[in-house]
């Protein structure tokens, strides 16, 4: 949710090079979901990440000292799982094309790693007693040419194996809304979905830097207001997370997240079976 270490100098084509699937990703694609278990694979989602925040959403990343350019790599990354999914690309020689990557940080290595990344932007003092049993979903992002839907289920599949052996029942994060409009997007997104989806005041957050929001007398009436949600985001609501207070500004990353929670009693039963398989 954000919107999710090891490393070869291996990148991946920047966007505007990336090939065209010899395939249509919607019809039945073949798909590999894996956990990164080398530095290599922890570098190719660092390159996705890179090329996607960056490249397409016009991100200004730091980068660690002695870190690889093109890279989106943070102080959290070493202390968190990586998820992949790859598709495979078919041919006399079948290859695999990274198409979208979570990164996953429990609570023991949120301890390791000084609070969970979701601190940095938030004040999370009112989740402190589900800290032990949450999980923080970020850096989440899917290749373009995959972003019918099927690589977020399978995303969500292999989250939902990995909070039942851990033993997590919350997921908290941030999705991200550019700001390429001047933030009008993500005040309009704010103003609407608080209506129905606003978590219960003792839960709510605040941002250590609040994106400055105008205010609106009048809210979409409940029929309009899931109408121009981000797909990312209107697939965490449907599912059942909620919103955790307004959204925070992120000036490196040029968005504003929004922060959210996703407790697994209260996901939907339709989407039981994305997470579960039941």
């Amino acid at each position: 949710m954000e919107t999710a270490s090891h490393v070869s100098t291996r990148t991946l084509p920047t966007l505007m090079d990336a090939p065209t699937p010899t395939f249509i990703p919607h019809h039945s694609p073949r798909l590999d979901v894996r956990w990164a278990s080398s530095e290599e694979e922890v570098r190719e989602a660092q390159s996705l990440r890179y090329r996607i925040f960056a490249g397409e959403m016009g991100a200004q990343l730091p980068s660690p000292s002695g870190a690889l350019p093109e890279l989106d790599i943070d102080r959290f990354d070493p202390f968190c799982d990586h998820l992949l999914v790859q598709a495979i690309v078919p041919g006399q020689e079948p290859r695999k094309m990274l198409v979208g990557t979570y990164r996953v940080l429990t609570p023991s290595a949120a301890r390791r790693a000084g609070g969970f990344y979701t601190d940095t932007e938030f004040d999370l003092t009112p989740l402190t007693r589900l800290r032990e049993h949450a999980v923080e979903l970020g850096r989440s992002c899917v290749h373009p040419a995959w972003r019918s839907g099927v690589v977020i289920m399978a995303l969500w599949s292999a989250l939902g194996d990995y909070m039942r052996t851990h033993q997590l029942d919350t997921m908290i994060g941030c999705a991200s809304v550019g700001l390429s409009d001047g933030g009008q997007t993500a005040n309009n997104l704010w103003h609407s979905l608080r209506v129905d989806h606003l978590v219960a005041p003792q839960w709510q957050v605040r941002p250590h830097i609040a994106l400055p929001l105008e205010s609106k007398s009048t809210p979409p009436v409940a029929a309009n207001r899931m109408a121009d949600t981000p797909p990312l985001i209107k697939g965490y609501l449907r599912c059942g997370a909620r919103l955790l207070g307004p959204p925070a500004l992120d000036l490196a990353f040029n968005t504003a997240d929004l922060p959210m929670m996703l407790q697994l009693e209260h996901l939907a039963p339709r989407y039981r079976k994305h997470f579960f398989g039941n």
